[in-house]
């Protein structure tokens, strides 16, 4: 049985960003991001923890975002939207149609 999925929940615009490595003229490489596409989804807090080091307190939080269905989103992609950055940790297809794509992400907040 399909899941049902309300594709008018899917409404926050977000960057689809993917990992361009470049030289540094130095024999190392420098990581930039670069937007390969503009999706749009839902998306849905799931839990939210304290983590503590080096004098510093973040906020890891996780989030489930559910877009149209893609084939180049997996875990090293990034979303980007709202001034917040969700690092892709697991992407899948929650009934196998081929219709969307659900993502289970992290966010560190300060």
């Amino acid at each position: 049985m399909a899941e049902f999925i309300d594709p008018g929940k899917l409404r926050t615009e977000l960057g689809l960003q993917r990992c361009v490595a470049q030289s540094d003229g130095l024999g190392g490489q420098i990581e930039n991001w670069a937007e390969v596409a503009t999706v749009f989804g839902m998306i849905e807090p799931i839990s939210a923890q304290s983590l503590v080091g080096a004098d510093q307190t973040r906020q890891a939080i996780t989030h489930r975002i559910t877009m149209r269905w893609r084939g180049d989103v997996s875990a090293g992609t990034r979303l980007t939207g709202q001034g917040r950055t969700f690092a892709i940790v697991t992407s899948h297809d929650p009934d196998e149609t081929g219709r969307y794509l659900v993502c289970r992400t992290l966010e560190h907040a300060r």
